[in-house]
């Protein structure tokens, strides 16, 4: 197993959000009064409560593998909303529904450091663990994971290693523009681009997602990079899922240093490794 100590690492990464999650098969005695409940054990860091639109099952699947049909909430109970539970700071936020349990650090202002893999991962474990411990006080059994996943969110800025759109290829060297002589079309305006990667041992995918948008609080423009491990590996015992993250965590990190460009690694984002 690759070290942390051994990966490439950044003092000044452009990360903004990091999510850890499991989808498992639906809870379906899970219902709103025990979300209630639950909340007062997270209460009181997570002292917020809020409601979101639930999140559809995306399972990975693979050639040859038998498809896994997907789960949905029918009958006489209505469907639950996806709740979260907001951290004192803003920063933290764990999310259940029926069929997930996830849990992201967010950077809110601009002085907010990335607390690490360690910590984050770390904090993820633990939550996850007070689910399980509220799962067998109710008489709910265990989960039944049917799928992990892990993203990392990086926000890039106009003016760190870009000016424009043509200038791409610094940030992203695969997306490089050329600056053919008598081009008929103009930089173009906006982009979107995906790729997927086979993670080994058919333990799911990375898929990584660029776009460009404008940030929120000065309509900045940005380029958007998100990095998805989505799978699961042959053991889902709860000692192989972090072995499974571990995994995840390096292919983000290796993923995003292959795929942007050595000089914004080293003069923005201060790469030490």
């Amino acid at each position: 197993m690759t070290t942390s100590l051994s990966l490439p690492d950044y003092e000044n990464p452009p990360l903004i959000e990091v999510v850890c999650g499991v989808l498992f098969r639906p809870i379906k005695n899970l219902l709103a009064p025990h979300i209630g409940l639950l909340w007062q054990k997270f209460r009181p860091i997570y002292s917020t409560c809020r409601e979101a639109t639930p999140l559809g099952p995306v399972v990975e699947q693979f050639e040859g593998e038998e498809s896994r049909p997907v789960e949905l909430e029918f009958g006489e109970v209505p469907p639950l909303p996806r709740v979260w539970f907001v951290h004192e700071n803003d920063q933290g936020v764990i999310q259940v529904q029926r069929d997930r349990f996830l849990h992201n650090w967010r950077k809110v202002g601009p002085d907010d450091e990335y607390p690490r893999y360690h910590r984050v991962i770390g904090m993820f474990r633990e939550h996850l663990e007070t689910f399980d411990a509220f799962l067998r006080q109710m008489d709910f059994g265990e989960i039944n994971p049917r799928q992990y996943e892990m993203t990392y969110v990086n926000l890039i800025p106009v003016e760190d290693g870009w000016e424009s759109l043509a200038e791409i290829g610094g940030v992203m060297p695969d997306l490089s523009w050329r600056p053919i002589p008598d081009r008929f079309l103009p930089t173009f305006e906006s982009c979107r681009w995906h790729a997927d990667f086979l993670l080994p041992d058919r333990a799911g995918r990375l898929h990584v997602a660029l776009h460009t948008g404008r940030r929120k609080e000065d309509g900045r423009p940005v380029l958007r990079l998100e990095l998805t491990a989505r799978g699961i590996g042959a053991d889902t015992g709860r000692v192989a899922m972090w072995d499974w993250f571990d995994l995840a965590h390096e292919w983000i990190v290796r993923g995003f240093t292959d795929l942007t460009g050595d000089g914004i690694q080293r003069q923005v984002w201060k790469r030490t490794r």
